[in-house]
Formats: C-alpha cells, structure tokens, sequence
C-alpha cells in the first residue's frame, strides 16, 4: 500500500502544484524579484537597523540566562545552499540512483522557487527512504560535513548563550541530531516529514514547510527571545525583529580571505566535540559540480580499480610500478631490511604493529617490504579475503587460542597486526590490544596513514566488501608506510620485563607522535556502538549463545 498511496499523492502534486498553480507562482516569483530590487537598494539601512555579529558582546555581559534564536543555513553554516546535504542524504542513505536523480533534478530546480525547489528535494531523497537508514546519516555522515562549514562568529555566540533555540527549512530529522550533541541546542524547529510505517512517503506534513518567522511567533507568543541571529535576507529580518536583539551574519569566504580573516573557518581541535568516528562513502562536500566530477568519474574509476587491485597478484617487481603508473602514490620511509635474531628459529618473523587507516594496510606493508606477510583477521567479508593479495588467517576471539595461531604463524614468517581491531579515518589512534606484545620481543612499528580525496574505503555501516574497490576508486590513493625500527629490548615484555599494555601504550604513543595523531582509548565497539548502533561483530545466526560467550573472553585484538 506503501507505492501506491506515494503514486497518488505525486499525481496530485503535479496537477495542482505544477500545471494549476504555474501562472500564480510564475507571477508570485516576479514580485518576489521586484521586492529583493527594492531590498538591495536598502540593505545598508537595514544593516544600521541591525548590527554585525561582532557587537554582540555577549561575553561581557551576564549571558547564562540570555536566550538566543539563530537560524541554520547562512548563519551557524557558512553556506546558504541545501543542495549538498540533500545530495548526502540521498547517496549514503538511499544509494547511487537515488543521487543521480537528484543531480539530475538540478536541471530543472533553477526554474522553481524556493519553496517548490525544496519540497521537490525532500521527495526525491526521502520517498521510500527508511527511517533507520535516515538515522545512520544523521548520526554519522552529516556532522562532520556540519563541523566543517561550522561559522565560527555565530558559533561563539552561541555556545555563551543559556538556552538556544534554532530554526531551519531543512527536515527536522537532517539537524536535530546535530545540533543537540554538538551545539548544545534545546529547541529545535524544522521541517516536519510524513512516516509511512518505517519509511517516509517524500511529502511534508500538512504543516507544510517551516515558516520561521511565523513558528517563532507562535512558539514565544508575547515573550520575545534575548537575542536573534540572522542574514541580512527579508525572512531574517521578520525573525530579528521579533527580538529583543538582533545582529546580522553576513559570511562572504572570498571578501573574509582577501581581507585575511580566516576566523569564519573553525579548526579541529576548537570543535565542540572532538570528531573521531564519522561514517560514509564521499569524502567531500558534494555540490553540484563536485557531484558531477564524481559521477563522470565512475566508469574510470571502477575499471581502474580494477586493474589497480588485479596487479597486486603480480611478482612485486612488476606490480609495483604498474600500480605507481595507474595512479597510486606509495611513500616508504626507514629501514625496510629486518630480519630475526633469534638463532633457534631461522624462520622466525618480525612483527609488524600498524595502525588502522583502510582493509589494505598490510597489503602496502607488504608491497614496501617486496615480500610477503601474513595479516590476520576476523569479521572480514569472504570477498576481500579473495581479492587480498597476501595470506590472511581468521581469529576466534578468544585470547588463548588466538595467542597460539600468531605465534604459529610468527614461527613460519612476518606477520601484520593492527592492534585497534578496526579502521580509523580521523587523525586518532584507538586503544591498542595488548596480545600483541606478549608473541615476540622483535616488533617493527609501522606508521601508516593513507589518501582519499573522493571515495572513503571503510564503512561501519555498509558493504564492506566493496571497501577496497571504493578505496583504489579515488583517482590518486596515497600511501605513506613508515617503518620505526625494532623496539628496544628494555622495552618488550621477554627481555625487558615489561607487562603487554605498557608495551602497547608505547608502541601507541610512538605512532601517534610519528603522524601527529592523537592517542585515546576509544574502542572497536565504541565505533561501531556510534556508527552502526551495534558491536561490529559478524557472528553466526545458529551459534549466537556461543558467539556471546566468546565476545566476553575476547581481548578485543582483530586486524580488521
């Protein structure tokens, strides 16, 4: 019943909104361009009426009681266009179709205006879109697009504030989560969607979309705010007018950079909150032309993927350069010539510790050494154990018997770990399992950091099995591989007598502080808990009882 009902009510938006209204609103945007004339022409008088945000002066004032309305778009953001979070919303919560039909929509939503042009955004990214999948998106995908365009002028202002209300066009659902764990926001006023059962239909309520002003009237009535923050806009002035204050952002990047004011731009570390887990695929804010670039690029870059992934199975003293000619750039740095001291064992290999930045960290490991390694694993989709060019070996997850398979493997050959038992995209390092440490004193930490300028090659969410496709996509993926040298002996658990978990956080601080990363002890489960709502784990249907038992005993070690 769910198609049918979304057929109908589609049907009936064109009739009515598109043919019958066409003359109305034709004439309705004429009049609307002959008062923007008339606003210009008086926006110097209306910005004396209303100061800049620079002379609020909040900060030297009583401000835990003063109670400040702001918009979002053009005030908090420093982008007054929709299109890109819409374009996010459509692609990490309904898929590849369903973001190329909204590029597609651009060109014809020129012609509407401003109220049309965003319902018909709302109905291409949000009919039949699952409630859950909205869910994931904004949780995980749209804060750090948010944090990034964060204004920062506006944002101090608000964070001296008492009680923060905020008002935006855009659905309720693509900013509430946000503004409330970032921002500390207590009311929110946005768009109102319909639900059918777990999906949303595309349409807006019978409220409509949100008039801000009007919701702002009737949510104070007689009592006015403190304090309101807006743009020098005709809808902005309604809202400062009905408080006590008003001030006016007026964010212009390119007129900010000439006259070297870079403080409209929030750097990392002044974040509300500090970014470490964020999920999704685009690697960038796409605009309209930037979601274009992507979508010409796609052909090429699956088919260079491909051939990317295709000559790693080659002796490495073909597929190396091949690979370099195709576009993928590979730093090494320090010695790569190690080999085992211990004279009982010949065979015996090194133990290389690397972060976790991508699926493909022992396989650039292995391609710097020209040799091979082993890596293992656990919660690793069949289809990257056959495309892996390097031998993985499965983990169970218990400590004991896992302890045994490494030092198993470590008698045959090198052996890759990556302690964080999952991947990392931020400038981070999670805890480190401390397993590791107690196989062998001869440990090489390795500093891995890798490149991605249009696709990420890990999700918490997704497919993982198309993780390295996604990754060898971009169109120059990087690689930088730094080998620190073995640990000194005083420092390993046999000769120097340390425990595991000192040895651990040593190794942990030595890589944070070769990539200026910042060391936590934030966990797998904590990443998958914020991203995906679950423990990360794949387990079997028809052993869960078993599969619980050995998540407790787990020492949490994994290389994926």
């Amino acid at each position: 019943m769910f198609f049918p009902m979304v057929i109908l009510k589609l049907i009936d938006w064109i009739i009515y909104q598109l043919l019958a209204n066409s003359c109305y609103r034709a004439l309705r945007k004429m009049r609307r361009n002959f008062y923007a004339i008339v606003l210009r022409s008086s926006q110097q008088q209306q910005q004396q009426l209303f100061p800049t945000i620079t002379k609020c002066g909040l900060d030297s004032r009583g401000s835990q009681h003063a109670h400040i309305v702001t918009d979002f778009h053009g005030v908090l953001l420093r982008t007054h266009s929709f299109f890109p979070y819409f374009m996010l919303v459509a692609f990490e919560g309904g898929g590849i179709l369903r973001a190329f039909l909204l590029l597609l929509s651009c060109s014809f939503l020129w012609l509407l205006d401003y109220e049309m042009k965003l319902k018909a955004m709302i109905f291409i990214s949000f009919c039949g879109l699952k409630t859950k999948d909205m869910d994931n998106v904004s949780r995980a995908v749209l804060p750090k697009f948010y944090l990034e365009n964060l204004n920062v002028e506006a944002y101090e202002v608000l964070a001296l504030a008492g009680t923060k209300t905020l008002l935006t066009s855009l659905p309720r659902v693509m900013v509430e989560g946000f503004v409330k764990e970032y921002l500390s926001v207590d009311d929110v006023f946005g768009t109102e969607l319909e639900v059918n059962g777990k999906r949303f239909s595309g349409f807006v309520s019978q409220n409509g979309l949100l008039v801000k002003h009007r919701a702002l009237k009737e949510h104070f009535g007689d009592k006015k705010p403190d304090i309101g923050l807006g743009t020098p806009s005709f809808h902005d002035q309604l809202i400062l007018s009905l408080c006590k204050e008003g001030y006016i952002v007026n964010v212009k990047d390119a007129e900010n950079i000439k006259n070297g004011n870079n403080k409209v731009t929030m750097r990392r570390e002044n974040y509300p909150k500090p970014l470490i887990f964020h999920d999704g695929r685009l690697a960038f804010l796409p605009t309209p032309a930037a979601t274009l670039v992507m979508f010409l690029w796609l052909p090429l870059g699956v088919i260079l993927a491909i051939f990317r992934i295709s000559v790693g199975f080659l002796p490495f003293q073909i597929g190396t350069p091949l690979g370099i000619l195709a576009g993928v750039d590979l730093t090494v740095k320090g010695d790569t010539n190690w080999e085992s001291n211990d004279p009982q064992n010949k065979k015996k290999g090194i133990l290389y510790v690397c972060n976790h930045r991508t699926l493909v960290d022992p396989v650039f490991i292995s391609i710097s050494l020209a040799k091979p390694v082993t890596a293992v694993t656990y919660s690793l989709s069949k289809m990257s154990e056959f495309i892996s060019t390097i031998r993985t070996v499965r983990l169970t997850r218990d400590r004991e018997q896992d302890g045994l398979t490494m030092k198993k493997l470590l008698s045959e050959g090198d052996l890759v770990v990556c302690p964080e038992g999952t991947t990392c995209r931020e400038p981070y390092l999670l805890r480190f399992s401390s397993l590791f440490a107690e196989l062998s004193d001869e440990i090489v930490p390795v500093a891995v950091n890798a490149k991605a300028t249009m696709f990420y090659g890990t999700t918490a969410s997704g497919l993982k099995c198309l993780d390295p496709l996604f990754f060898f996509m971009n169109p120059r993926p990087g690689y930088i591989v730094h080998f620190l040298g073995k640990i000194p002996k005083e420092m390993s658990c046999g000769a120097g007598g340390k425990s595991s978990w000192e040895v651990a956080n040593y190794i942990q601080k030595q890589l944070a502080n070769t990539l200026g990363f910042e060391c936590t002890s934030l966990t797998r489960r904590d990443k998958y808990l914020m991203l995906a709502g679950n423990e990360g784990i794949v387990g079997d249907n028809n052993n869960n009882n078993n599969n619980d038992n050995k998540k407790k005993k787990s020492a949490g070690f994994s290389y994926f």
